[in-house]
């Protein structure tokens, strides 16, 4: 796990004034990388680092300013937006870039003069995914999210006899996985309407979101060769925020006895910042299971993950409709949580996707779940915070949602902030509902 160092100094000031702002999210403490193209042109896809308002291009700071020994080599891939390739050489490498791209960004640096022709600013950028999602597994590690929806289906029984023992996941559809900003179509499927009727194919009616962190895998493990824990995070590059679209008629119609299928399949959207484990280290936590409950199997437990595998990231979501747009009226802010409630820890998900002789692969994809907190108003989707579309959301100009409808945006944000620490953020994650196409 990564030890503090000097790219964490909370006093470490940039030279891009933007990013020195009290409320930014893309500090000099951060340094997220993203792929992208100037807005309005054809040209190659090249890694970026955010910083403030700004994104300093690798492809040019690799050629425009001098580095240190051996690191014009590892900015090599980055300058060619290939993300899996600086992966694939592992955390010695990206801690050296880390430390390299801090001292060149900080006030006073000899690299500045080479670098201010490096920076476009970031609404210049067209975003695209930082790499190309091998394979998406979607976990369901908030237990918060997990026992509100039981007590909507099974108010006896809210969590299965397996959850406080496993990490349940399940297979999702990496083909549809999307950058944030690109609209979501409301999905066909079967739906039933009552117990007495017939399915019938249908766009969804309840169409909802999930608020959830993915993590990029990095490096790969050989087929049949499991992941312990204390190598577990090294598989870990660092986090997006994650929106796992739901219908969720089609879903509650499909799911038994294999789990979800189209409602969940249409559409994923991420944010175009990853935000890496070493720059989320001075907001690790212990992880502590809840008294009396089972602690996990020992293929599940390392002394590092008990002392700092959970992450502090508040979250939230905001919801504007096309009425409050067309008014110019901002976001409303539907809920927050925070990540470091998560059930199961990242170094977890990866050991037990592993254990069985699964062979992950740079580039894949792991969501968290929805990350819901344990109060009234910290439900991770409109599936809990409508108590199952029974209770209407009364926004401030007067309309209401029970689900989403077209034209709503839903748009996601993550932030780390705690005393002695400069603030990190992730920045948002968006999409907007179109319509569904015709039925055939």
């Amino acid at each position: 796990m990564t030890a503090l160092d000097a790219t964490h100094d909370p006093a470490l000031q940039s030279w891009v004034e933007s990013a020195n702002a009290p409320g930014a999210d893309f500090t000099i403490q951060n340094l997220p990388y993203g792929r992208f193209r100037r807005v309005g042109t054809e040209e190659p896809l090249r890694m970026g680092v955010a910083i403030g308002d700004q994104v300093l291009d690798l492809r040019l700071a690799r050629e425009l300013s001098p580095w240190g020994e051996g690191i014009d080599a590892l900015l090599a891939p980055l300058a060619e937006g290939d993300l899996i390739a600086f992966m694939d050489l592992g955390p010695r490498a990206w801690k050296a870039v880390r430390a390299a791209l801090s001292h060149a960004l900080a006030a006073g640096s000899d690299q500045g003069p080479f670098l201010e022709s490096c920076l476009l600013p970031r609404a210049g950028a067209a975003m695209a995914l930082p790499c190309t999602v091998g394979e998406y597994t979607d976990f369901y590690s908030g237990l918060h999210h997990a026992s509100a929806v039981g007590r909507l289906f099974r108010p006896d029984q809210p969590l299965l006899p397996n959850y406080k023992w496993v990490p349940v996941g399940y297979h999702g559809r990496a083909s549809s996985v999307v950058v944030s900003g690109t609209p979501v179509q409301r999905p066909l499927g079967q739906i039933r309407p009552s117990d007495a009727a017939p399915p019938e194919l249908a766009a969804s009616r309840r169409l909802d979101f999930e608020l959830e962190l993915g993590a990029l895998v990095a490096g790969g493990n050989a087929l049949g060769e499991a992941v312990p824990m204390a190598k577990a995070e090294d598989r870990v590059f660092g986090l997006v925020l994650l929106n796992d679209w739901s219908a969720r008629d089609i879903q509650a119609w499909e799911y038994q006895p294999l789990g979800p299928f189209l409602s969940k399949n249409f559409g994923t959207s991420l944010s175009p910042w990853v935000v890496t484990l070493d720059a989320l280290a001075p907001f690790r936590r212990p992880f502590v299971r809840p008294a009396g409950d089972p602690q996990p199997l020992p293929y599940l437990d390392s002394p590092a993950n008990r002392a700092a595998g959970a992450f502090d990231i508040g979250l939230g979501a905001w919801l504007q409709t096309a009425a409050m747009r067309q008014a110019r009226q901002a976001p409303q802010r539907l809920m927050h949580s925070n990540a470091a409630d998560a059930y199961w820890t990242l170094g977890q998900l990866v050991t037990h996707h592993t254990v069985g002789g699964c062979n992950l692969r740079s580039g894949d994809l792991l969501g968290t779940g929805t990350l819901s907190g344990p109060a009234p108003g910290q439900g991770g989707s409109l599936l809990e915070l409508s108590e199952g579309g029974r209770k209407a959301i009364t926004l401030a100009g007067g309309e209401q949602r029970l689900f989403l409808e077209d034209g709503d945006t839903v748009v996601l944000r993550g932030v780390c902030q705690r005393a002695g620490a400069r603030r990190i953020g992730f920045g948002s994650c968006h999409g907007t509902v179109l319509a569904a196409r015709a039925p055939a």
